[in-house]
């Protein structure tokens, strides 16, 4: 790997010294013809792959047509793509933006504007909701924060996976509660399996809206279309980026009726937002993402757990997950960005999270034979 040092760029990465300039399915080709294995999928966002014909053909027939116009004038793609996230989450209303941390910020927003005098948003400590000043104030996690206080006053904490604790955090001034089904940047934490049911129940006492951050969860992920529903609950508000699209950019809030009546035109907006081109892909999205396919993402994540248990690695303290959203605790003695290295070296492309865990997002579409390739591979930079 040669090391390429970008100097135009503001010092926002720690980049990996490899270029990626090609892509086909769960494989991804450097400046140097070098073919990795793609277990990471722009962190939970090329689900489907890369140069999938289907949404490639999407995007090209869209960019012949129309690139942008305005959210001032109707449009039906992104009627039909708001028509299926409500259907596949059983709410009522969509808002389309560019990212994650803007599908957050619109739902603070829109939790505030419900709220009518009540703004205080209780957070998990350890989440992850972005990194614009909203939802950076709600990530609780103080090494976010270094350097960009004060921050958006209104959010208070609490430990995620304590539902009681949220209960001596409630007064007048509450309006909701944001919470990760799974912490994906803590390190892939699953909560308890009653844990989402019982914040549900707390919320519904206490006239709050639940808002589920389903940003790395959502759209597959997880072998559901969204991680809550493991759990058998309907949020107020739900937030999607990352995969919803496939890669090109696009966020979206998906809220219930009660939520929408409390917006007004003007209360917000995106220029971006919901552009063509994005939708054209999107709107494949939720067609592909059938039960047939959501089984087998589950099968495949299971496929890797067993493997990892079979090998009984003694530099593994924990394996977690739902899916194919998987993260590998590794001892404490050993360094996690050593070992995505060596991976990396050895041509297999995986993320880092939380405290030591190397995070597994592969492509819905692997196979056995590529899993079994990286079980080989980690075995030889364990040694």
């Amino acid at each position: 790997m040669s090391h390429k040092k970008t100097t135009y760029h503001v010092n926002t990465y720690n980049r990996f010294p490899v270029e990626f300039i090609k892509g086909n399915g769960a494989y991804l080709f450097d400046s140097e013809g070098n073919k990795y294995l793609d277990f990471l999928s722009g962190i939970a966002v090329t689900g489907f792959g890369h140069n999938h014909p289907l949404l490639v053909d999407a995007a090209k027939k869209q960019i012949d047509n129309l690139w942008h116009v305005s959210n001032l004038f109707e449009s039906t793609p992104q009627e039909e793509l708001a028509k299926k996230l409500a259907n596949i989450s059983s709410l009522d209303k969509v808002f389309f933006c560019n990212s994650g941390t803007e599908a957050n910020e619109a739902a603070i927003k829109f939790a505030r504007k419900f709220g009518n005098g009540r703004s205080t948003i209780i957070a998990a400590n350890g989440s992850f909701h972005g990194r614009t000043m909203g939802s950076l104030s709600a990530s609780m996690q103080e090494k976010l924060w270094e350097g960009f206080k004060p921050l958006t006053p209104g959010f208070i904490s609490v430990p995620y996976n304590d539902p009681e604790s949220i209960k001596n955090k409630i007064d007048n001034s509450t309006v909701a509660v944001i919470i990760e089904p799974i912490q994906g940047e803590s390190g892939i934490i699953v909560p308890d399996e009653d844990y989402l049911q019982k914040v549900r129940n707390i919320c519904d006492k206490n006239n709050l809206l639940l808002i589920i951050d389903e940003i790395q969860t959502g759209m597959g992920r997880t072998g559901k279309h969204f991680a809550h529903q493991y759990s058998n609950i309907v949020p107020d508000i739900i937030t999607v980026a990352k995969g919803i699209a496939n890669g090109i950019p696009l966020g979206a809030v998906i809220c219930s009726e009660k939520i929408n009546e409390a917006i007004t035109p003007g209360n917000h907006g995106s220029t971006f937002g919901g552009n063509p081109i994005a939708i054209s892909v999107a709107n494949k999205i939720p067609d592909l993402l059938d039960n047939k396919l959501l089984s087998q993402i589950v099968k495949q994540g299971n496929y890797i757990k067993q493997k990892l248990t079979h090998e009984n690695f003694s530099q593994i303290s924990e394996i977690r997950g739902k899916g194919l959203m998987i993260g590998i605790e590794l001892d404490k003695e050993i360094n996690v960005k050593d070992i995505a290295s060596e991976l990396l070296q050895n041509k297999i492309i995986v993320g880092t999270a939380g405290n030591n865990v190397l995070r597994l997002l592969p492509p819905f579409i692997i196979t056995n034979e590529q899993v079994d390739f990286f079980i080989e591979t980690l075995k030889i930079v364990f040694k």
